[in-house]
């Protein structure tokens, strides 16, 4: 058994030794405690499944190859040999991947913010596009996304629109949205037909809970300023300090949240972005400890990063970082996200095992 495998018997202990504290009924008792337990026993149950398949299959494997000899049961053995190594191949490197290292934030929710960039109008538009796809796409995957905060503009588009998207391992899915995205098209204002360049930017944050992100922030380090909201909401807007603008003054960071009707709501929600944020800061400005763990993979999720292409007039999107090009621009603008997405995780996994094989 490759040295990859080294571990799994350790796995199986400790989800058999998972099962066993799950079923006292003090940890049973305690609700925080059992959510963590059960957390942890869920995210290895396919693991330890596949173990066992690849344990029966390599029995069988070891008996068929003790009757090879025998006269009568020779030509079954060979028969069952045909069937059970093509098994153990795929099982092995099904293993491999479920054993690789996980991403300690693959099963959060996400913060994401777009924000027009290069292009003026035609950028604010496109942020809007991109929205429209990721909602489209959550929807597909039966997840929900909630618009936090926005700022659009005039034409129908967004200078910078934040969502927040709860379902299962969403981190894990979109975290390679990070980046900048290109379009090419002929805008709605051109007269002349000329296809036009612009960019939009997309980040994407892991949800912290206010237990995860204790050892990031401390609350004596952010300024809450209480103020007025703006803009749409009838009398009420003008006659209520409901608005919260959050500062954190070690780093600059700055959260403000109107949207809501009262002070409790976008106090929360402000600080939900200020945590999603500042990890994203630091995790930004760690660059060689950040740059080993995804650049390995498919990039550095720097919103700098060119990521992909989006070309109306040829109906083609590429993905710059794995060299994928897709002439269904249209469906995927419609949320049919899938193809690009597996491809990228598969490209991880992929530079993640040559790591391993390296070492």
């Amino acid at each position: 058994m490759a040295p990859i495998f080294a571990q799994l018997q350790t796995v199986v202990d400790r989800y058999d030794e998972l099962n066993q504290m799950l079923a006292d009924p003090e940890v049973m008792n305690d609700s925080q405690n059992y959510m963590q337990l059960s957390k942890e026993a869920g995210s290895i149950r396919e693991t330890v499944a596949t173990f066992q398949e690849y344990e029966q299959v390599m029995e069988g494997i070891a008996a068929a190859e003790e009757m090879l000899g025998d006269a009568e049961m020779g030509d079954l053995a060979k028969e069952d040999l045909a069937t059970l190594r093509p098994q153990q191949t795929e099982l092995e490197e099904k293993l491999k991947i479920l054993m690789l290292p996980k991403d300690e934030n693959d099963d959060k929710n996400i913060i994401m913010e777009i924000r027009g960039a290069a292009g003026g109008d035609e950028s604010s538009l496109f942020a809007a596009d991109l929205l429209n796809m990721y909602r489209h796409y959550v929807e597909n995957q039966g997840w929900s996304l909630q618009i936090i905060d926005e700022t659009p503009t005039e034409v129908g588009g967004y200078k910078e629109v934040v969502a927040m998207i709860v379902g299962d391992k969403v981190f894990s899915k979109l975290k390679f949205e990070s980046g900048a995205h290109r379009v090419q098209r002929v805008p709605a204002t051109e007269t002349q037909g000329r296809v036009h360049t612009s960019t939009a930017t997309v980040g994407v944050m892991p949800e912290f809970e206010e237990v995860d992100g204790q050892d990031l922030i401390d609350p004596k380090d952010v300024r809450e300023d209480v103020y007025r909201a703006s803009g749409a909401g009838g009398q009420h807007v003008n006659k209520t300090s409901s608005a919260i603008r959050l500062t954190h003054e070690p780093t600059g960071i700055t959260v403000a949240m109107q949207d809501e009707r009262s002070q409790q709501q976008n106090r929360a929600r402000a600080w939900k972005v200020l945590n999603a944020r500042i990890y994203d800061h630091y995790a930004q400005e760690n660059e060689a400890e950040y740059a080993a763990q995804r650049k390995t993979a498919v990039g550095s999720g720097a919103r700098s990063e060119r990521i992909r292409t989006y070309n109306y007039p040829q109906n083609r999107v590429t993905d710059h970082r794995i060299g994928l090009t897709l002439n269904k621009l249209d469906r995927v603008m419609g949320g049919d996200l899938a193809e690009i997405v597996d491809a990228l995780v598969l490209a991880e996994q992929t530079a993640k095992l040559a790591e391993l094989t390296e070492q």
